[in-house]
């Protein structure tokens, strides 16, 4: 089937919302959409009616139609099911189906229009996969947060558990006339705790999320006191007890700085500055590569939101530099002047008198990239499995930046790995990290640019097949655009006056398979 447009209008032919899907002029389409009304046969009921030219596809929703313009050589069996699924979004983001509620929720109908159909044809989507398309969501975000809060609850009860035998210790060396420090098998020295310290220091010991611990192929090694401390000493006995859970991989907070005497500092969080006029500009990578090599599936989707918080800036334009080289499709909303973004890249409304919302995020325009070429891949994957005749295998696996004006930061390569199987790196770049709960070694590069562009891990796996090391999956983020499109400048329509803004980019994996 070929959509040209859809729309949503009165039974008396107004209409409220339009979205076309193919190069036609405005009065072009205005003109289908009024013909539309005259055509309806009085005391008849229909599916469909057709012209010379086009075929309508309907249905009622109380005082509205839900509105569908084909071809007449499309399918009218697609047709229809399109037209039901369109039907199901309109509830999806509208609480009743009159004019106003409509059009106060144009925007998010638009957008999930898109998501249904993109340059004409259907795409393979159902209601559920749209509501997440357009509100962004995460599975992924979901299950770490829960895996997060478990990690903190679970250092948490560990760290009561010590701390309530640390105490009994303590008062079983009371009863004998003298107090001992317990060792908790940690390679400590024998260290006591002043007169002055009470369970409840150690109870309010509150853990930080807990990261994974890192182990690396350069030994650790870790010195201890021979003596102990004397009884009223300084607070040492404490960071001791400390030293001993972070040797045991627990991170360890301390909220109540008077059991130190010590000034506890939290890391800086990154803070994005705003300014009245700022733009966030996102591309999420769905990518999907197979072992021997070639592209299964390669999609970007990118987006460019505005949001503007102070209404004296709403009449603005936004000039963009494009340097795009692998045909990417672009996507403006319905009332971005088209022909303006085309002949000079820039993101203006149709109607220049009017001015952008205030204090929302209006998406202004979409990308979408689908390719199979290899070297459209941003960072490629290689992984050499191979039987080493001891009944497991000996496991190769390198990275190379094949896009090197990018800079990939916190990049996370989770490896699969048999039930119990525990591996021995040989060799790695960056750091490591095997969960033995979920079967899992993870190799960590905090960064990887043109000067970082290769490297490799080596480890073998015992009681394993090559076949075990698969699907490989990979995430990244990266403040670089993909595509290459970025905001160079805003100024305003009437005085062309440059206008203070702020831009927000991000480029991340949505999911990045090597299968």
């Amino acid at each position: 089937m070929v959509l040209i447009a859809a729309a949503v209008c009165t039974k008396a032919g107004k209409t409220i919302i339009s979205r076309q899907f193919v190069e036609m002029t405005k009065a072009r389409i205005e003109g289908l959409l009024a013909a539309f009304p005259k055509l309806m046969s009085s005391g008849k009921q229909h599916t469909f009616v057709e012209t010379d030219s086009v075929r309508y596809v309907y249905q009622p929703l109380e005082k509205l139609y839900m509105l569908l313009i084909t071809t007449k050589a499309s399918n009218i069996l697609e047709d229809l099911e399109t037209l039901r699924l369109f039907a199901r979004v309109l509830p999806e983001y509208c609480k009743s189906m009159d004019e106003l509620e409509i059009a106060e929720n144009a925007f998010n109908l638009i957008f999930a229009f898109d998501e249904i159909v993109a340059l004409g044809y259907r795409e393979s989507v159902n209601l559920a996969q749209i509501r997440t398309f357009v509100e962004m969501d995460s599975h992924e975000e979901r299950v770490y947060q829960a895996v997060r809060f478990t990690q903190e609850r679970e250092a948490k009860n560990k760290m009561r558990e010590k701390a309530k035998e640390l105490q009994r210790q303590r008062m079983e060396a009371n009863k004998k006339g003298g107090i001992k420090s317990p060792n908790f098998g940690g390679g400590f020295g024998n260290n006591s705790f002043p007169s002055n310290s009470s369970i409840g220091d150690l109870a309010n010991f509150i853990p930080e999320p807990v990261k994974p611990v890192q182990y690396s192929s350069v030994p650790k090694t870790t010195s201890a006191g021979p003596g102990a401390m004397k009884l009223g000493g300084k607070a040492r006995d404490v960071d001791s007890f400390v030293d001993q859970l972070k040797e045991e991989g627990e991170t360890v907070s301390m909220n109540n700085s008077s059991a130190t005497g010590k000034k506890v500092t939290s890391l800086p969080q990154p803070i994005v500055n705003t300014e009245p006029v700022h733009l966030r500009q996102e591309e999420r990578l769905s990518l999907r590569v197979r072992r021997d090599g070639g592209v299964q599936s390669f999609e970007l989707h990118g987006l460019v939101t505005l949001n503007i918080s102070d209404e004296k800036w709403g009449r603005i334009r936004v000039q963009l530099e494009n340097k795009d080289t692998k045909g990417v499709q672009f996507q403006s909303h319905p009332n971005v002047d088209k022909e303006l973004f085309r002949m000079q890249n820039q993101i203006g409304l149709k109607i220049p008198s009017k001015p952008f919302p205030i204090n929302t995020d209006v998406g202004v325009l979409k990308w979408r990239l689908q390719t199979q070429d290899e070297t459209a891949l941003p960072l490629s994957i290689n992984c050499w499995p191979s039987e080493n005749g001891d009944g497991g295998c000996d496991v190769n696996i390198e990275y190379e930046l094949e896009q090197t004006d990018l800079e990939l930061n916190n990049v996370q390569i989770a490896i699969p790995l048999p039930l119990g199987c525990n591996p021995v790196v040989n060799e790695c770049d960056g750091q490591y990290n095997h969960d033995s709960r979920r079967n899992m070694l993870t190799w960590s590069l905090p960064i990887i640019d043109a000067s970082t562009k290769s490297g490799a891990m080596e480890f073998s796996a015992p009681s394993s097949t090559p076949s075990d090391f698969f699907p490989l999956h990979v995430t990244f983020s990266s403040k670089t655009s993909y595509a290459k499109i970025k905001v160079i400048n805003v100024f305003l329509v009437e005085e062309e006056t440059p206008v203070k803004h702020s831009v927000e980019t991000v480029f991340f994996t949505d999911n990045y398979e090597v299968v």
